[in-house]
Order: C-alpha cells, then sequence, then structure tokens
C-alpha cells in the first residue's frame, strides 16, 4: 500500500497527499475529471500510475481535463491541446506527431530560442538550447560537455560541502557526498527515498542521529537553519509557501535575510539593500506586476523570488529542492540557466529534481538515492533517463565503483555499463475524452 491508512495527514509526505487528492476525486465518479499539475510533486513511478489511470479513465467514456507543463505527459495521454499563455488563449491543437515542439513555440511566443532563453553564459553554455529529446519536448539548457563546464574548478578546489556517513532514523543510512565550489551536484531517486531528510540535515531543519557535515573542511551542527544560513548553506524548496512571507510584498521577501547580517547598531543601508534587491529581481526576470503581494504571483515568479532572496544575499551553497516543480517551460529555462550561472561563478550547487531527463542538462555529476542510501553515481554525459530510473529503483546498471558518494573522493572517468531503455510511459491510444 501506498500509505498506512490509519495514519494522519499531516504525517505524509506530499507526493502521497496528491495521491489521496486523486483518490477521494474518483470516488465521486465525476463525468469530467480536472487534473491540474497532478504529477508535478510525483516520483516517475506514481506519474506513469496516475498516466495508466487517466488513460483508463477516458476508455470509460467520461472526459478528463489535463493541466501540464510536463511535455511529454500531454503527448502521452491527450488528445487536444489548448495553449494559455498570460491569461489568453494562443492555440488549441490535435495531439500528435511534431506537437510537443510547437506547443513549446506557442508558450514563448515563437521560436524555441526566441525568449526565455538563460542570460550571461552559465559553465559552458552556449545560450541555446535543445528541443525534443525522445518523447519530451521540454527545453534545456545546452551545455559543451553534459553540463560538465564546472570540471575544472571541481578538480581544483576542496569540498564546500560534505556529508560524511549521515544517518537520520530509518529515512538515511550513511549518506556522504562532496560537493565542491563552481558544480552542480545533482540527486534523483523515488518518493520517500531520503532525500527530503538529506536536505533538511544540510540545511539545518532536522538534527542527524549520526555522521557529521562539514563546512570547508570543518565539523559543523547546525542546531537551527539560522546556523547554516549563517554558514553560507541555504535552501530553496519546492514548496514556496515554506518560503515565502506569502502577504508581503516582492522587496520584503527578498531582503529578509539582510536585516540579520546588520553588525552594528545604526540605521540600515536602505539604498544598499534596494540595489541589491533590485538587481536579484531584474536578473531573475520577476513579473512585477503584482509586486504587493507575493501570493498574486504566479508560482513560477515565485519561486524566482526565493531564489532572488539568496542570489541578493550573496549565498555561496545552495541546495535545490526540486525547484521547477509544477513550473512552465520558459521560467524552468531561466532558473536551470541561473544555477549554471552561479556554479560558473563558484557557487556550490546541490540540485534534487524528479524530473530524470532533466538532471543531466544541468547537473555534473548524479547521485541517485534508494532507500536511505547513495546507490550509484554518474557523470553527467553517462546519466540517461533509463540509467537514473534503474538506479532508481535499487536495480543494478552502472559499473561498480569506489564513488565520491560513498567515500568523499572523486569518481570522474567511470564507465557506466549499458542498459536496456526505460519502459515506454505512453499507454496504448482510447477513445477521444482526453484534453489538455
Amino acid at each position: 500500500p501506498l500509505a498506512d491508512r490509519t495514519a494522519l495527514a499531516r504525517d505524509l509526505p506530499l507526493a502521497t497527499l496528491h495521491v489521496i487528492d486523486l483518490a477521494r476525486a474518483l470516488a465521486a465518479e465525476p463525468d469530467v475529471l480536472l487534473l491540474d499539475e497532478m504529477t508535478a510533486a510525483l516520483p516517475a513511478d506514481l506519474s506513469r500510475r496516475v498516466l495508466d489511470l487517466v488513460s483508463g479513465y477516458r476508455k470509460t467514456g467520461r472526459s478528463v481535463v489535463y493541466i501540464s507543463h510536463r511535455l511529454a505527459e500531454v503527448g502521452s495521454v491527450c488528445d487536444r491541446a489548448t495553449v494559455l499563455r498570460d491569461g489568453e488563449t494562443v492555440g488549441v491543437l490535435d495531439v500528435g506527431a511534431g506537437t510537443e515542439e510547437e506547443i513549446v513555440a506557442l508558450m514563448l511566443g515563437g521560436g524555441p530560442g526566441e525568449e526565455g532563453a538563460p542570460r550571461g553564459g552559465g559553465a559552458g553554455q552556449s545560450g541555446g538550447v535543445r528541443g525534443a529529446r525522445g518523447n519530451d519536448a521540454e527545453p534545456r539548457p545546452e551545455t559543451a560537455s553534459g553540463a560538465g563546464g564546472a570540471r575544472g574548478v571541481r578538480g581544483r578546489a576542496p569540498p564546500r560541502l560534505e556529508a560524511r556517513a549521515l544517518r537520520q532514523g530509518r529515512r538515511l543510512r550513511g549518506v556522504s557526498l562532496a560537493l565542491r565550489p563552481g558544480e552542480v551536484l545533482g540527486v534523483v531517486g523515488l518518493e520517500g527515498q531520503g532525500q527530503d531528510p538529506l536536505f533538511e540535515v544540510l540545511a539545518g531543519a532536522r538534527r542527524p542521529d549520526g555522521g557529521e557535515v562539514r563546512v570547508d573542511g570543518r565539523p559543523v551542527r547546525f542546531r537551527h537553519p539560522a546556523d547554516a544560513i549563517a554558514a553560507g548553506i541555504v535552501l530553496v524548496p519546492a514548496n514556496r509557501a515554506e518560503a515565502l512571507l506569502m502577504q508581503r510584498s516582492i522587496r520584503e521577501n527578498v531582503a529578509l535575510p539582510f536585516p540579520a547580517r546588520v553588525r552594528r547598531w545604526g540605521p540600515i543601508d536602505m539604498g544598499g539593500e534596494r540595489r541589491k534587491v533590485d538587481g536579484a529581481v531584474e536578473r531573475l526576470r520577476v513579473d512585477t506586476r503584482a509586486q504587493s503581494e507575493v501570493r498574486r504571483l504566479s508560482g513560477g515568479n515565485q519561486q524566482k523570488v526565493t531564489i532572488a532572496r539568496w542570489v541578493a544575499a550573496g549565498a555561496d551553497t545552495l541546495l535545490f529542492f526540486d525547484p521547477t516543480r509544477g513550473i512552465d517551460i520558459r521560467t524552468k529555462r531561466q532558473i536551470y540557466g541561473l544555477v549554471r550561472e552561479l556554479a560558473a561563478a563558484g557557487a556550490a550547487v546541490l540540485l534534487y529534481t524528479s524530473e530524470l531527463e532533466e538532471a543531466p542538462a544541468v547537473c555534473d555529476r548524479v547521485l541517485v538515492i534508494f532507500g536511505g542510501e547513495i546507490v550509484d553515481e554518474l557523470p553527467a554525459r553517462e546519466a540517461s533517463e533509463s540509467a537514473l530510473l534503474r538506479a532508481a529503483h535499487g536495480l543494478p546498471g552502472s559499473a561498480e565503483a569506489g564513488t565520491e558518494a560513498g567515500s568523499g573522493h572523486g569518481t570522474e572517468g567511470r564507465a557506466a555499463a549499458s542498459v536496456p531503455a526505460a519502459p515506454s510511459v505512453r499507454p496504448a491510444p482510447g477513445p477521444p475524452g482526453a484534453s489538455a
């Protein structure tokens, strides 16, 4: 079973809560089932179960309205797609071959490379994006070597952040990793495999039962997130409501860390604060039309405000936990482009993503967590979706070797064994009834 039926809802992970919401809706046997970003918070295995369910539901003669930014899913289960941009319908398409590229162009207001591409030069970036890859046409940042532009920095610099044999209840069982300046280290895994407590421990929100966290080679004990922030380690959570003051303005949210850094009594440098806030807001292209309250912003712009806060504060170690969950393609491009820019400028970035196909595009290395342990590590060029999916299910796939994840030492250049392609998520065609 997905969860203990006697458990309290407040104790369940977000993915399980989403599935419970779906079960409650299905219990009413509606003629029209409306799913809004249903899979945004789900790992790959649960997402596939939802897609299978949607496919089966349409075969009963009922209709489904499926709202999603995951274009591969739209192609899998929908017959027609209506594309919205800035509150207006910009196109209605019959779903078929080539539809995903057309949807991307409509969402961006032009050709796939015309608008919303990352600015500046991330590590090794050309500034462009790739088109479809397999069944996924979502644009990704282009890098010279599979997002490996930070490789030279990583080879020279000692680790900025280390976890050594971290344990936390039954959810973390001896996790070790090393994150260096100039590197984007990816983490992937199915729901509930230990990624949540790992990030919470590193961010100071949860205390480990054993093991050690090191910053710049020195052991640290975080008793509160403020301790981690003081050490330069900040968390960008997937749930924007956890990070933002929803009834406050964009400026107030971005400037939130500044008063804590005042070292002496006296007037606050409001001019300097304003310049930093404005620079971060402009850099992330935050839509400021509803700037008086961040709750009025779209989910993507809310996430930009969260990131802008730490960009303005100059944080040098960032923990991104599924930062692009449920946001549009244009914003996803911008966030991933910014991640590469931050790494190119020397920041150390730990990035968990529930979208396996995104990991090799933005990360230098990818760790796979399963059952509270790091079970595999792949360089970006070898981190195919099928290889990551096999490892995420605890299946053998890549060659065994001593890894930095397990011992704190590097693993550059190791080979991965070939793996069979992951099962297709595209269900058999059914009668019309599903629409995006």
